[in-house]
This record gives C-alpha cells, sequence and structure tokens, in this order.
C-alpha cells in the first residue's frame, strides 16, 4: 500500500495555504463564473483562429504527417470517401490550430488564476509561459521526431518483414495514432507546471513525491495504458519513460517553490 502518512499533513498545509489567500481581494462566486466564461470564450476565439490558419496550410500540414511513413516508403489508404474530407478539413486543422493557439490559451490559464496569487507569486508568468511553452513543444518535437518514427519503422517496417505480411494502414488509423501520440507527449511535458502550481499552494511536497517515488511509476504506467492508443510495450514504454524522468524534475520544482523552504530561509535570515 502506498505510504499516505503524511497526506494529513499535506491537506492541513492545503488548508493553511487557502485560509492565508483569505486575505487576498476575494472574488464572488458569480465573479468567479462570469470570469471563467471570459477566458473560455477568449480560448475558443483563439482556437478557431487557429483552425482558420491551418485548413490553409492543410495540404502541406499532412506532407509533415505524412513523412514518417514516407521514411519507410509504405503508403496510406483510405477506406471511406469522407476519410479524406475528414483529414483535409477537420483533423489536421483541429489539433494544428490547437497547437498555434496553445501559447494564447495557457496565458488565458493564467489570467484565471493569477487573482487567486500574492504580487510576488505573480512574477512567475514568464517562467510559467516559457516553461509551458518549451515543454509542450519540446514533448511534441521529441514525439515526432524521435519515438513515433521509430515505432513505425519497428512496428510497421521490421515486424512486417520478420512475419512476412504487407502492412495496409488507413489514412483514419495512422491520422488518430499520429495525433494522439503527439498530442499525448506534448500533455505528457507538462508535469512540472502541474506540480509547480500544486506545491506553491503547499497542496504537495517534495518529501511527499519522494517517498512515493515507487507508487508514482505505477500510477504513470496505469496513465499510460489508458492515454496509449496501442497496447504495445514500445508505445507504452515510449510515454512511461519521459513521465519518470520529468517527475523526477518535478520534485526539484517543488522543493523550489514550496512554502516550508520559504519559511525556513525566512526563519534562518
Amino acid at each position: 500500500m502506498p505510504d499516505l502518512s503524511n497526506v494529513p499533513d499535506a491537506i492541513d498545509r492545503a488548508k493553511a495555504a487557502i485560509s492565508d489567500r483569505a486575505e487576498l481581494p476575494g472574488m464572488s462566486l458569480f465573479e468567479h463564473l462570469d470570469e471563467l466564461r471570459r477566458r473560455l470564450i477568449h480560448s475558443i476565439i483563439y482556437l478557431a483562429a487557429g483552425y482558420v490558419v491551418a485548413v490553409f496550410f492543410a495540404p502541406q500540414l499532412y506532407k509533415i504527417v505524412q513523412a514518417p511513413l514516407d521514411a519507410i516508403h509504405v503508403q496510406l489508404n483510405f477506406t471511406h470517401p469522407a476519410d479524406l474530407v475528414n483529414l483535409r478539413y477537420i483533423q489536421i486543422p483541429i489539433v494544428a490550430g490547437a497547437i498555434l493557439a496553445a501559447p494564447f490559451i495557457l496565458f488565458q490559464v493564467w489570467l484565471f488564476i493569477s487573482p487567486g496569487l500574492y504580487q510576488r507569486e505573480k512574477r512567475f508568468v514568464v517562467p510559467f509561459m516559457a516553461s509551458a511553452i518549451i515543454l509542450f513543444f519540446t514533448g511534441t518535437y521529441l514525439g515526432y521526431h524521435f519515438v513515433f518514427p521509430g515505432m513505425m519503422k519497428f512496428l510497421i517496417s521490421d515486424l512486417s518483414k520478420q512475419l512476412g505480411v504487407h502492412p495496409i494502414i488507413s489514412i483514419e488509423e495512422y491520422t488518430s495514432f499520429f495525433m494522439s501520440l503527439i498530442l499525448g507527449m506534448g500533455a505528457v511535458f507538462e508535469m512540472p507546471v502541474v506540480i509547480f502550481f500544486l506545491a506553491m499552494f503547499g497542496i504537495v511536497s517534495p518529501k511527499f513525491l519522494w517517498k512515493n517515488f515507487r507508487y508514482a511509476i505505477l500510477v504513470i504506467f496505469i496513465i499510460v495504458e489508458i492515454i496509449t492508443p496501442s497496447p504495445d510495450i514500445t508505445t507504452q514504454f515510449a510515454f512511461a519513460v519521459p513521465m519518470l524522468l520529468l517527475y523526477i524534475i518535478s520534485i526539484g520544482v517543488a522543493w523550489w517553490v514550496h512554502p516550508d523552504r520559504k519559511r525556513v530561509k525566512e526563519q534562518a535570515a
């Protein structure tokens, strides 16, 4: 069983953090809902703008999607007349538009949570935006240039030659697989950003994260099992290894921003 002996302490710290922030200029429930509505509307507008831009460049974007298969000389096929329309005007533009709009949507997230932060904490806006954007695009870059091509070569080229079978891959299945993995890698790399906020609010501590590292491994593999589009072990490790490394980085991030460290530093001063 996981060691949850310090969970009550974490709950107490979270309550203390909430109590401390009660001194901040408050917003009523309806004001919070109105602010949430405003941020959602802005995010939808940015997403729509990204979609419009991506529609015009869909043929070029498709070549990028197709490139991993071109490298192993495999041709895509479509099994339904509507597959090409779906690919040209829905799948590729929506995903590409979401990637283009991601920095602006992340900034809307920051604007939504910033009223609950102290002035000294609001200075993290630049590190937050920079790290969130860099981590997301790092995840998608590594997924596109290393993880996905390696998987395609092993699963389609190498295994098919070993078994003596000819792969027939549909556009629908390939693009769904491609986009799930690439966006999944981008989302996975946001783990340090999530831990940053949880630690800053005192909800988790570096000690708690380190003490439950082995259980984090179990949870990570459960998450991988849920989000990966393929059950093969190669795909799962492609997700799990970066997540484990990011978890270790997140422990360092939690140590950096956790309120306990700041209190110890102030007492020492």
